[in-house]
């Protein structure tokens, strides 16, 4: 793809990957049994921490490390294409909505047309997963991501000099099954609007290459409404946000805990 090799050349991109609640993941019995075991009470300093780790940094960088928030200021349109499948362009429609629905702050919705969008979701075969990294982001660099990444899905954005994100990138395999589709749909969705940093020291999160979630879980929601608060400004260092985390948690909570009909708990004390 002719676009996504010109940012790559640019120096521009930014890519993440992963094996990556709507109607369509609860029909999934692996994602339910999850959903039921999954943990929703966090401390102030388990979200803040997950939050630095994943929205600062990348864990794979074709532009050098950035310690920087990156994130979309304006509304966020997908568009699919590639292979043609109808069951999962609605899986995926799904799990677009369940994103809007999850983070207030943000305006997200499908397009209609390529020309209308700012996120392209291209579906592939898994037999042609490594033509498609290939064509998108040459040889040398494909080699590189199958090496030290061997995904099973990616994206990636390009960024301008504010670190506000302007194009997004997102490739799925549809035949790996429901369970595999829908928990790269969310990871790959999600990290391309700004948290593309994966990290194995939390271990609540979907953005932790141990960890496969198949939906939008409690702790994530408080990553992704952080990064998505207006107080929180693409561009922004760490020690910039650090500050303002304790002033929007309890706002934070409030919104996550409406979502999901959890207690209100304004402040968890540190275990």
């Amino acid at each position: 793809m002719v676009v996504w090799r010109s940012l790559v050349t640019a120096g521009l991109a930014t890519i993440a990957l992963g094996i990556g609640l709507s109607s369509t993941t609860a029909e999934v019995p692996a994602i339910a049994e999850r959903q039921k075991n999954e943990r929703k009470d966090f401390t102030d300093a388990e979200i803040s921490d997950g939050f630095i780790k994943t929205a600062f940094g990348a864990e794979y960088d074709l532009a050098g490390h950035v310690d920087r928030i990156r994130k979309y200021q304006k509304p966020v349109r997908i568009f699919v294409k590639g292979v043609t499948s109808p069951d999962r362009r609605k899986q995926l429609a799904d799990v677009v909505s369940d994103i809007d629905r999850r983070i207030p702050n943000i305006d997200i919705a499908m397009a209609n047309k390529l020309e209308a969008a700012n996120v392209v979701v291209t579906f592939v075969n898994d037999r042609d997963l490594d033509s498609s990294l290939r064509k998108f982001y040459g040889a040398e660099h494909a080699r590189a991501i199958r090496k030290a990444l061997n995904p099973q899905c990616l994206s990636g954005f390009r960024k301008n000099g504010k670190y506000e994100i302007e194009h997004s990138e997102v490739i799925l395999t549809v035949d790996n099954g429901d369970f595999i589709f829908l928990d790269c749909a969310y990871e790959e969705l999600l990290q391309s609007l700004g948290p593309i940093n994966d990290t194995r020291s939390i271990p609540w999160t979907m953005f932790n290459d141990d960890v496969s979630m198949g939906f939008f879980d409690v702790y994530d929601q408080y990553l992704l409404n952080i990064l998505y608060d207006p107080h929180i400004k693409a561009g922004m260092s760490a020690d910039e946000v650090r500050p303002i985390l304790p002033k929007i948690l309890p706002d934070i909570r409030s919104t996550v805990a409406k979502l999901n009909n959890l207690p209100n708990i304004e402040s968890v004390p540190s275990k």
